[in-house]
């Protein structure tokens, strides 16, 4: 019985829901379904606008736009994330400026955001690792102490809160993923809140989305001909995608409660293991909405990571390791940085191992697992 690591929900309604696109004739942006995804998306996340994008990377490419960011002024960011994370800074003309995460929840360590400080910092991305929140009530307290901006790169953090609030709508701007990945999923796609009753900042951040032009100005007949009035691109998912994508969002709960219950199991699991060979592994969030994301074991050495992916392996497991620090990837060596910057996380992503969890998992997969995981801690 092989365990793939991911497999995408799939609902019933999705063919039916692409299929009146399709026979509808509007295949492209801001359709029907697009307005149901934005419209159900802000009632659950509690936010006044959010804007569908074509990904994560788009999203976090609006938001740098957002805030007017000039040659070489500094954007602090965990070397501990995916590249789009710094590409969005980069392509937009910034500078990054890596910091360390938490050796837990692997979180931007909040303490370490005030020594990266110049006079050049314009903003702070936090990244909500494996829907962990960060500590926002400290970073929210840097901003405003320096006249920071912060971006909430929530792509793993949908309907994960911090103090009662949801990932993504506690900094200026949040940035959501509907990657395969992801819980919910469209394959590609993305999302932004604009956490701001500004209506001018809200209605450029729809001009960048449309290609730099006044075209929601066109929709909303306010004007006769819509043209280019910013920079922009063509950040704006097509109704094909917004279809497949509504068919996931409403059934959300029953995503991610199937994903908890296994989040859940694996916690159990590792609860009742003694090793002196395991650093740390996923906790989740018990006291308040968590969205159970990626459960993950961080081994002391490379060599029990090693040990535990070649058992996993040979039993047609399928699991990974995350990501390569930026810091010490090629393009964050050819920034200037050098591979012991940031001991932690030079070492953490040979260490780090992700199990499979996805929402049709069945119990018979689960036991396996079990079976496996304390099969293999036990012989590495």
């Amino acid at each position: 019985m092989k365990i793939p690591f991911n497999k995408p929900y799939h609902s019933d309604k999705a063919m039916e829901y692409i299929k009146k696109v399709i026979d509808s004739g509007n295949i492209g942006g801001d359709g029907y379904f697009t307005g149901k995804c934005k419209k159900l998306l802000e009632t659950r996340l509690g936010v006044k606008n959010i804007l569908l994008t074509t990904s994560c990377t788009h999203s976090l490419e609006l938001a740098i736009k957002l805030i007017n960011i000039e040659k070489d002024q500094e954007v602090i960011m965990p070397s501990y994330t995916f590249p789009s994370t710094a590409n969005s800074v980069l392509v937009n003309g910034g500078k990054v400026v890596f910091t360390e995460v938490n050796h837990d929840d692997l979180c931007i360590d909040a303490s370490k955001i005030e020594e990266k400080i110049t006079q050049r910092t314009k903003a702070i991305i936090v990244v909500h690792y494996g829907g962990n929140p960060c500590d926002m009530d400290k970073i929210m307290g840097i901003a405003h102490k320096y006249g920071l901006y912060v971006i909430e790169d929530a792509a793993q953090g949908l309907l994960s809160t911090y103090k009662g609030r949801q990932l993504g709508t506690i900094g200026h701007f949040g940035c959501f993923s509907f990657h395969e990945t992801k819980n919910v999923s469209a394959g590609e796609g993305g999302a932004v809140t604009i956490n701001s009753d500004d209506e001018n900042l809200i209605r450029r951040a729809e001009y960048i989305r449309q290609k730099g032009t006044n075209r929601i100005d066109f929709n909303n007949k306010n004007v006769e001909f819509y043209q280019w009035v910013d920079l922009g691109s063509s950040y704006c998912p097509s109704e094909i995608l917004m279809a497949y994508l509504y068919s996931q969002l409403e059934n959300i709960d029953d995503i991610h409660n199937k994903r908890l219950k296994i989040f859940n199991r694996y916690l159990e699991i590792l609860d009742n293991i003694e090793s002196d060979k395991i650093q740390y592994y996923a906790k989740g969030n018990k006291s308040e909405p968590f969205n159970a994301h990626i459960f993950y074991i961080i081994f002391k050495k490379e060599a029990y990571a090693d040990g535990f992916m070649d058992i996993l392996k040979a039993n047609d497991i399928s699991a990974y390791r995350h990501f390569v620090p930026l810091h010490l990837s090629k393009m964050g060596l050819s920034l200037g940085y050098e591979e012991n910057d940031f001991p932690y996380e030079r070492d953490l992503y040979k260490k780090l191992i992700r199990l499979p969890i996805y929402p049709d998992m069945t119990e018979e997969q689960l036991i396996k697992m079990e079976r496996i995981i304390v099969e293999a801690i036990n012989q590495i």
